[in-house]
């Protein structure tokens, strides 16, 4: 049986398309107000098909039901507009290429919601959630805790594979093919482990698996990568 549909799927999957099959990722609330400024933003600067628009919306519904199978409560608002705004920094105007981007858009995620009906008193948890969403922070209070294993798992199986595939230089720049399979090993080194909550945990097996069965099913058919 040939891989090639499944491999075109998570493709597409990651590049923000459809090829008819359900989403994996519930779709935003219907928004206004300071959402709807902050889904406006996303979908017109986050076009990266790793870390962009269609990333946040993953990593928000996905919290959200890693947090509903713990039953442990959030606040939507706090988790809305970390999801949405914690990659702004990978982005310019808001890049620093000398800094983590994670502090950077903790930083600057206020000038975005000033001046609208975002309540202030929750921006330091919104901060607080988008400084620790790297799998490699240790995040505190459940927004941080969730929206940190959300991101962590979308680096692994299918959508880790296809995020980081995404990224490949048609033309034989950098990312070359080889080395978007080397970060796609460092993540399944690196991730698993940071995962904290029992809902995220619970999925870190088969995510693992997906992305072990990808890996050895590509060096098979490429002689152990030498023709890829």
């Amino acid at each position: 049986m040939s891989h090639r549909p499944v491999l075109s799927w998570a493709i597409a999957l990651a590049l923000g398309l459809s090829l008819g099959v359900p989403a994996l990722a519930e779709p935003p609330p219907a928004a206004s107000g300071w959402r709807a400024k902050v889904l406006a933003l996303g979908a017109e600067h986050f076009g990266n098909p790793a870390w962009g628009y269609s990333h946040s919306q993953r990593d928000y519904g996905l919290a959200k039901r890693l947090a509903a199978a713990d039953h442990v409560v959030l606040d939507d608002d706090v988790l809305f507009a970390a999801a949405q705004l914690h990659d702004m920094a990978a982005f310019a105007p808001w890049r620093d290429a000398a800094r983590d981007h994670s502090d950077v858009a903790a930083e600057s995620v206020e000038g975005v919601l000033a001046g609208t009906d975002f309540p202030a008193a929750k921006l330091d948890a919104v901060r607080a959630a988008i400084r620790t969403h790297m799998y490699y922070r240790d995040p505190v209070g459940p927004e941080a805790r969730y929206l940190h294993d959300a991101d962590a798992l979308d680096w692994l199986g299918a959508i880790g594979v296809a995020r980081m595939i995404a990224l490949a230089d048609p033309n034989g720049g950098a990312p070359t093919g080889p080395a978007t399979l080397k970060m796609i090993e460092k993540n399944l080194a690196a991730a698993p482990s940071r995962v904290v909550t029992p809902g995220g945990r619970a999925l870190v097996a088969g995510r693992v698996a997906e992305t072990q069965a990808f890996l050895a099913q590509l060096r098979a058919e490429t002689d152990d990568l030498a023709t890829f």
